[in-house]
Order: C-alpha cells, then sequence, then structure tokens
C-alpha cells in the first residue's frame, strides 16, 4: 500500500520533465509567419552587373578562389567547393572546377585573382583543355571567421576568347546587418523538417555555412540563359 504514492510522485515526476523540454522546445521550434527569417527584410546584393541573357554559354570554368593576404590558403581551399556546389545548384550552365593542383601546373599558379594580370595562355588552354565557352573567377576580399561574420566576394564571367564580360559581382556579407542576418537564415529556412528546433541561427555562427548562403546570394545574380520573351496581349478567339 505504501508504494502507490512512490509510484504517483514517479509519473508526475516524469510528467514535468517532459513539460519541461516542450517548454525548451516551443521557443525553438521552426520559425513561424512572423519571424525575420520569413518575413524580412532581405538583404538584396546590389553591386553586380550582368548582360541580359547568358548568350549560349553553355560551359564555365571555375578557377579555385583567390585570397591573397586576406585569408590563409587553407580557408580559400575549403571555399573552392562551396563556390562549385553553389554554382551547380543555380543550373545556369555545366561548370568545370579547376583543381589549385592543376592551375599550379598549367600556369605556375593556384589562384588566378579577377584583376590581376592574367597568364598569357590562360584563356588560351582552358579552351583547348575543356572545350570551354567561359571563365569564372572568384576572389575572396573581405573574411571574418568571428562573430559578426564577415564575407566579401568579388567575381567575374568572361568569354573564353576575352571578347565579353558577362558578369560581374561585389559585395560584402555581414552577418552584423540584420537584412543580412535575415536572409541567411532564410536560406536554411525548413531545411530539415525533422529537427523540431530552429537551427538557422547556426548559420550566424559557422563560416561554412554563412559562404554557403553568400556564394548562393552571389550565383542567384548571374544572367539567366536565355531572355524571357516580352507579355503578350491575349489573343481574343471568336467563336
Amino acid at each position: 500500500m505504501k508504494a502507490a504514492p512512490i509510484i504517483r510522485h514517479r509519473a508526475l515526476g516524469r510528467v514535468a520533465v517532459a513539460t519541461a523540454l516542450l517548454a525548451s522546445f516551443a521557443g525553438c521550434m521552426h520559425p513561424g509567419p512572423y519571424d525575420a527569417a520569413r518575413a524580412g527584410p532581405f538583404f538584396a546584393p546590389a553591386n553586380h552587373f550582368g548582360e541580359p541573357s547568358l548568350g549560349g554559354i553553355r560551359r564555365v570554368v571555375v578557377l579555385p578562389v583567390w585570397a591573397g593576404s586576406t585569408a590563409p590558403a587553407e580557408t580559400a581551399n575549403g571555399i573552392d567547393p562551396t563556390v562549385v556546389a553553389a554554382l551547380q545548384l543555380a543550373q545556369r550552365f555545366e561548370v568545370v572546377a579547376l583543381s589549385r593542383e592543376d592551375a599550379l601546373r598549367r600556369f605556375r599558379t593556384d589562384a588566378i585573382s579577377s584583376a590581376s594580370a592574367l597568364p598569357h595562355d590562360l584563356l588560351t588552354s582552358l579552351r583547348r583543355e575543356f572545350a570551354a565557352d567561359a571563365v569564372l573567377f572568384v576572389d575572396l576580399t573581405v573574411y571574418n571567421a568571428y562573430r559578426p561574420l564577415a564575407i566579401g566576394l568579388r567575381a567575374k564571367l568572361a568569354t573564353i576568347d576575352g571578347t565579353r564580360l558577362v558578369w560581374t559581382f561585389d559585395n560584402v556579407f555581414s552577418a552584423d546587418d540584420p537584412k543580412v542576418a535575415n536572409a541567411a537564415r532564410h536560406h536554411f529556412l525548413d531545411s530539415d523538417r525533422r529537427v523540431p528546433a530552429d537551427m538557422t541561427h547556426g548559420v550566424l555562427q559557422s563560416p561554412s555555412r554563412f559562404a554557403t548562403y553568400a556564394c548562393a546570394a552571389m550565383f542567384a545574380t548571374l544572367p539567366p540563359v536565355v531572355v524571357a520573351a516580352p507579355a503578350t496581349a491575349a489573343t481574343v478567339v471568336k467563336h
């Protein structure tokens, strides 16, 4: 007869623990409709220019990220696959990634800045070896791996014959800008619905995830594959 109160107390203890867990998750659930990750305002990169369309560009060689003195070589090397993955997700053209080893062997440097003089045989070699239509340069201009995170990206897409600069981009993404923070969180919104907590704040603490967002935002400004046809008035069908 004395066991009943003990069992009752244990049951109440489990209920209390469960209630506490639910309460802790309540403030961490996926963002609601009024959360800034959904409602914004969002950062929109402004410093970019592109032609109306890619104009038949189908295959692009992506050079390794150039960092200069902005960040250690290991950092630039780590961003290389992030750039390639984001560019592939943009689905504008076929992407051919030139490795740092190949760049060093072919051009005696493992990365080439978009703002520096090019090796004299760069474009000729890339056209011959890869049958590419264009080449993409990406420079790391700002990098802060500590809070607030910041990354600056400069990029240029040029035809392989050097006659056209199809697209340019030069922007800095800083997590201390509320619009950038909102846009970065929005990029990862609902990425894993199996997790009950709001994981979007993690992008503001992870340099690699923040770079993933920045690269996606950068390549979203690329010209479309074709120019959209102008809207026309609906044709009136006579019966």
